[in-house]
């Protein structure tokens, strides 16, 4: 008779973006013995620190974090690559005894981990025709023509993604042009998948003003801090204004300042507008997911209180 397996326990601590994972995350990993694993699809760059609102090394409190730093802004990065990595950290961590946490807010990264997503479906010849035709279109029409033809092909899908996120548009629109299949549908379907993990999914919510009012805190903070300097600074190493990580929230709109498409105060509003909706289509995703458990803060308006109830929480599962 075959042995299941024992399944690796999992922390998971996401939200919308300004919600508190960070502090909770490292709270948590010094509670529990863990270590942290990183799911942001833009704090993975280097030398991009202020727009991506990055762990500095006083926050991270002496807890080992993993997907930090790790790639150049001009280097490949996407969810299999994320997926792969995270998942040899997970055993790595556990190895050695530790609760492996898996904190950021990149719904996609967080699902292809827990249930082992499969990405290859098509051929990579046929692929590599289609990419290669759909960057072309993206460099002479851009982003805005293709993100309106994925809303025509897959409007549920366009609904939780934001158009900056090249990758995902371009994956959607690929996917069904190979397969006939929506990016929703796909998701749905992987969904079902069981999780080689024993997983806790905390997500951690607050209620919408107070969310939005800390979102436009934090870009003036950004502003404060340098993220105009820390964008000129990319740029006058070379990195191109097309690259996937310069299309990321605070970085594209500081670049189109730079480059006199528009005012610093157009730019900063855009930042915090685009940043309110890119919240709002997490917690979309985040509503979709199955066994998630969300700890909103006008329930437990001390971040103790939110530490305490996700440790209960997880003691229980």
């Amino acid at each position: 008779m075959d042995i299941e397996t024992e399944k690796i326990p999992l922390l998971i601590i996401t939200g919308p973006t300004a919600v508190g994972k960070t502090a909770a995350s490292v709270e948590l990993a010094k509670r529990l013995n863990g270590e942290i694993i990183s799911a942001d699809s833009m704090q993975v760059y280097r030398h991009m620190d202020i727009g991506t609102a990055k762990v500095t090394e006083a926050e991270k409190q002496g807890i080992a974090h993993w997907m930090i730093d790790e790639f150049e802004p001009d280097d490949e990065f996407n969810v299999t690559i994320f997926q792969k990595r995270a998942a040899q950290y997970i055993r790595d961590i556990h190895s050695r005894g530790k609760l492996p946490i898996i904190a950021g807010g990149t719904g996609f990264y967080i699902q292809s981990v827990l249930y082992d997503v499969e990405f290859s479906e098509y051929d990579d010849e046929k692929k590599a025709v289609v990419q290669e035709r759909l960057l072309k279109e993206l460099e002479e029409k851009g982003i805005d023509v293709l993100f309106e033809r994925l809303k025509k092909i897959d409007p549920v899908y366009s609904e939780i993604i934001h158009k900056n996120n090249t990758r995902r548009v371009l994956n959607a629109i690929e996917l069904y042009e190979l397969t006939g299949k929506r990016m929703s549908e796909h998701n749905i379907e992987q969904r079902e998948r069981q999780s080689k993990y024993d997983f806790c999914y905390i997500v951690i919510n607050d209620e919408r003003e107070k969310l939005y009012d800390r979102i436009n805190r934090r870009v003036d903070i950004m502003l404060k801090d340098g993220l105009v300097e820390e964008v000129k600074v990319l740029l006058d190493k070379g990195y191109s204004r097309e690259l996937p990580s310069m299309l990321g929230l605070g970085y594209k709109e500081i670049a189109d300042y730079l480059s006199g498409d528009c005012s610093l105060e157009q730019a900063v509003e855009l930042i915090k507008r685009d940043t309110r909706h890119f919240a709002k289509k997490q917690l979309t995703w985040f509503k979709r997911e199955r066994d998630v458990i969300e700890i909103n803060r006008k329930d437990y308006p001390e971040n103790e209180q939110i530490i305490e109830k996700i440790i209960e929480i997880f003691r229980k599962k």
